[in-house]
């Protein structure tokens, strides 16, 4: 364990320059004393890594040094196949790029490790999309992309659900981002477009929803201390709180729990307690977007749910089920 944490050390220092001891910490999920005991081992071991104190500090490689312990584990070449997507890759244009880069990886592995990886490349295979989501167009991919790379202003035709549902925007590309099979956009105004720059709260395009795009010479900068992948993160979190503000608490029988998907199933899974009432019934409080969305929800579980509050849902539930048995009768 502590020649693998050594050999990364010298490798994150050889990558990325100087680093605190506090950041070679976090990476390696050890503690600041340790990397001061690994420090000394290399040192004493003849690396040339020396440290500065002070807010400015950190351990450092000498200039030109370079480590060739860059062999890969057996684990480190199967993840590294297994992490090739040439669907999206061939999206963004790098598809021949991605072959060849693998192509090229095979050649440099052992033997033994291009076995390994050969398996790997057979037996496993991502698809991220669901089963029934359509194939989307998305034209102008290639463009975004390029001007993400390039860091360069756009100016996109942009089309939404809400009113004028076509619109002009001048944007500063952050990044990209593929969920679920759809491409994302994260990008801010262009600096002297009409609407307010805020660095912390980006804005995000579904790339198949830009109608035109047009590259401009203006360069961008990313904000200090923006981060996309921590940026998504934060997003998906406040989108999933937004998505379900209100709560219901209902009783759902054992099959009408099979029927339940998403957050509703997995409140139900950790939150609920079986009914006092009925034997074999579940009793647990429910996340629900709306009144509306949740009488569809409830509705569509027929006589295996009911509603026991909020009484206006339930009354609203009970208003449907008597209309529907009048149509019926």
């Amino acid at each position: 364990m502590k020649s693998s944490r050594l050999i990364s050390i010298l490798l994150l220092l050889q990558t990325r320059g100087r680093m605190t001891a506090a950041e070679l910490a976090e990476e390696l999920e050890v503690s600041v004393r340790t990397v001061y005991r690994d420090a000394d081992a290399l040192a004493a071991a003849g690396v040339p890594l020396y440290g500065d104190a002070g807010h400015s500090g950190g351990y450092q490689l000498l200039d030109g040094y370079r480590t060739r312990l860059t062999g890969l584990a057996p684990g480190e070449a199967e993840a590294l196949f297994l992490t090739g997507m040439p669907g999206p890759a061939a999206e963004l244009g790098l598809g021949r790029d991605l072959a060849n880069a693998q192509l090229k990886l095979r050649a440099a592995l052992p033997t033994e490790l291009r076995a390994q990886a050969d398996r790997m490349r057979l037996r496993f295979h991502l698809d991220a999309p669901g089963w029934y989501a359509e194939q989307e167009e998305t034209p102008h991919l290639g463009q975004v992309a390029d001007a993400v790379w390039r860091g360069r202003v756009i100016e996109i035709r942009y089309r939404r659900w809400k009113a004028p549902h076509e619109v002009d925007r001048r944007l500063a590309p952050y990044g990209l981002v593929l969920k679920a099979g759809r491409w994302y956009l994260v990008a801010g105004p262009a600096a002297g477009s009409a609407e307010a720059v805020d660095p912390e709260r980006p804005f995000t395009y579904r790339v198949d929803q830009i109608l035109a795009v047009r590259e401009t010479a203006q360069q961008c900068e990313l904000p200090e201390g923006f981060e996309l992948a921590a940026h998504w993160r934060r997003t998906q979190d406040e989108f999933h709180q937004r998505l379900h503000p209100q709560e219901a608490e209902v009783r759902v029988s054992a099959r009408g729990a099979t029927l339940l998907t998403g957050a509703q199933a997995k409140a139900l899974a950790t939150a609920g307690t079986p009914d006092p009432e009925l034997a074999g019934w579940t009793r647990a409080v429910l996340p629900i977007e709306s009144h509306a969305h949740a009488e569809a929800l409830f509705l569509g579980l027929g006589a295996e749910a009911e509603v026991l509050a909020p009484p206006l849902l339930r009354d609203r539930i009970a208003a449907t089920v008597a209309a529907m048995a009048a149509r019926y009768a």
